[in-house]
């Protein structure tokens, strides 16, 4: 009798874990991962840090007693597996700029392939309209155990830097499997839906996402200006804001995004 009840109980631990690991298979059978839509970014930038530390700076003082501390707009970025589009999608028409060159393009358009891993993007710098055009940035990233919410998805932290001392934390979800990200800002196993650099007072985090197929138009959009590689960029940039200071290389940062 003894040895029956042994029996009937292995019995139903067998069926207990078939039942588990079916259950388990069935819930991953039911994930749905993303790989076509649009996010929708809030850009936001502290406007008063970079003259924090110029007390003596009495025009700068005054300037940040009457223009707003932060600044934010919204960007999109429009995806499938093949491409993704990032640009302005809706200035705020309350904003005032501390800074001479901060208001946002609405011709500033990038453009990621994932198939040729060609990078483009059209830039509005001081009077003149460049059209970079590179292969996908390479960035070493290292992913953290971090972990929050974005838009109602679980994204892991993950930090690089770029231009050899400028670091920018990401977020991302692998429930998005696109390697894109805003600006040109890629590399890792799902969408970026966070991006911060601290040292230019700046995030972007995903405010909503829709469930759209972005059309072939949309998903390759006309470009125009002077064609550059990025190094070429910097290098010319770099001779017209030489003796710019602290102000110059924030500028070269930004035009390295």
């Amino acid at each position: 009798m003894a040895t029956l009840q042994i029996v009937d109980f292995n019995m139903k631990k067998t069926i207990i874990t078939i039942a588990f690991f079916a259950c388990a298979l069935l819930v991953k059978s039911q994930v749905q991962f993303i790989t076509q839509g649009k996010v929708e970014y809030e850009k936001k930038i502290n406007q008063h840090k970079p003259f924090e530390d110029e007390a003596d700076n009495i025009w700068n003082a005054e300037r940040m007693k009457v223009i707003p501390k932060f600044v934010s707009d919204l960007y999109e970025l429009k995806f499938n597996t093949t491409k993704s589009v990032y640009k302005l999608a809706k200035e705020n028409p309350t904003n005032r700029y501390m800074m001479w060159g901060g208001k946002p393009s609405e011709t500033d358009i990038s453009v990621t392939d994932f198939l040729s891993s060609n990078f483009s993007s059209q830039k509005d710098i001081f009077e003149n309209t460049y059209l970079v055009k590179d292969s996908i940035r390479h960035l070493e990233w290292k992913i953290s155990e971090e972990i929050r919410e974005i838009a109602g998805f679980e994204c892991r932290k993950a930090v690089t830097k770029i231009c050899d001392s400028v670091y920018v934390v990401a977020f991302y979800t692998d429930q998005i499997p696109v390697n894109a990200g805003p600006e040109s800002f890629n590399g890792l196993p799902g969408l970026i839906l966070g991006l911060a650099i601290p040292r230019l007072y700046t995030t972007w985090f995903a405010t909503k996402l829709e469930l759209t197929n972005p059309t072939p138009l949309e998903m390759n959009p006309k470009q125009k200006g002077k064609i550059v590689t990025r190094t070429q960029l910097i290098t010319e940039l770099e001779k017209g804001v030489k003796d710019w200071g602290k102000d110059g290389v924030r500028r070269i940062w930004n035009a390295s995004l």
